[in-house]
């Protein structure tokens, strides 16, 4: 929106007494003043709200002042894992670190009439790091993380849905973040598909409307488990499209070497145990082995609870897949927040 339309929606906000109108115009006054490096402006702008109603409303986690019309849409999480703490494969990894700094020399790139990228399709199989990964560029960014809730987002309503995700997205245009849209393809179909209806694919419509209109400095990124179903003009939208994988062997030893080392059991043997898991599994095998030794007060040894967790582990997984070997586990039909996040006492080199 350009300036001249924002000013207009001030004054319209002031004459109308319309509280919301005031408050997102001056907010996205302050968005564009942040884009444009005036920081004094948007302070003095920022400390008006302040003095306000708006300093009254509710906040979220993080606390950013979310406007009633959405927080039931959104979710604010803290988003405290660097990129450091993520376990990438070194082309994802320079990938992820070019948008980063893209996005941190902004003001650099427009003064050669150029835009940083800003959104970002994260595929891969469930519990291997999409949402991890992009908690992690908000921490790098040090911008506030919101994740779309799709049980409020999607509506059973002609049109609701398409409503909500405007709403969304006209709060992310005023507001620069990182909007995280995980499950992506729930909203984001093939609209050749002759089974979906006409609603979705007026959702899909929409959706892609409003990915043109975000400004360079709202980043978003979304995710899918289905790159299939996605629609063929989803794809052109996003300037950086990145695969995570299922862990490799050399992977997971990376990941548990710290933990064998500070269990004193060597790396190998819970490494071959675990081959095949997702990091979100490796993760809650680490996360049991910790519960156990808290539990029982040192009266065991740490390698005896490991070797006592194996086989538990291998029990489940061995039902799981109806006695099949453990090489090549299949991976639950579930993500986790935990995916290739190594934790903090245990960071060690990659």
């Amino acid at each position: 929106m350009s300036r001249s339309d924002l000013l207009i929606k001030l004054v319209e906000a002031g004459s109308q007494n319309d509280q919301s109108m005031l408050e997102r115009t001056v907010a996205a006054l302050v968005a564009e003043a942040r884009a444009k490096q005036h920081h004094t402006l948007a302070d003095r702008l920022s400390g008006v709200l302040d003095q306000g109603k708006l300093s009254r409303a509710p906040r979220a986690v993080g606390g950013t002042v979310l406007p009633e019309k959405i927080r039931d849409l959104i979710i604010e999480r803290p988003a405290r894992r660097s990129l450091d703490d993520v376990i990438l494969a070194p082309e994802v990894a320079a990938e992820i670190r070019d948008l980063i700094e893209e996005q941190q020399q902004s003001a650099l790139l427009q003064s050669h009439s150029l835009e940083p990228r800003n959104r970002a399709m994260l595929v891969g199989p469930p519990g291997n790091g999409k949402t991890s990964l992009a908690e992690a560029i908000a921490h790098e960014l040090a911008l506030p993380f919101f994740v779309a809730r799709y049980e409020s987002l999607v509506g059973s309503y002609l049109g609701e849905t398409a409503s909500r995700l405007k709403r969304v997205f006209d709060f992310a245009r005023a507001t620069p973040c990182v909007l995280f849209l995980d499950e992506f393809d729930a909203i984001g179909k093939e609209r050749g598909d002759t089974h979906e209806t006409g609603e979705i694919k007026r959702v899909v419509s929409s959706l892609l409307m409003q990915i043109d209109d975000l400004p360079s400095y709202t980043v978003l990124i979304c995710a899918t488990n289905h790159p299939e179903l996605l629609d063929r003009a989803v794809w052109r939208r996003f300037q950086v499209r990145v695969d995570l994988e299922a862990p490799t062997a050399r992977e997971i030893r990376g990941w548990l070497a710290p933990f064998a080392a500070e269990a004193r059991v060597p790396v190998a043997k819970i490494a071959n145990a675990l081959n095949g898991s997702s990091f979100a599994e490796i993760e809650e095998f680490v996360l049991s082995v910790r519960r156990k030794m808290v539990m029982l007060h040192n009266s065991r040894s740490t390698a005896d609870i490991v070797s006592q967790q194996i086989r538990i582990w291998q029990k489940r997984h061995r039902d799981e897949a109806g006695g099949a070997p453990l090489d090549g586990l299949k991976q639950p039909n579930r993500s986790s927040n935990a995916a290739r996040y190594r934790p903090a006492n245990s960071r060690q080199p990659r």
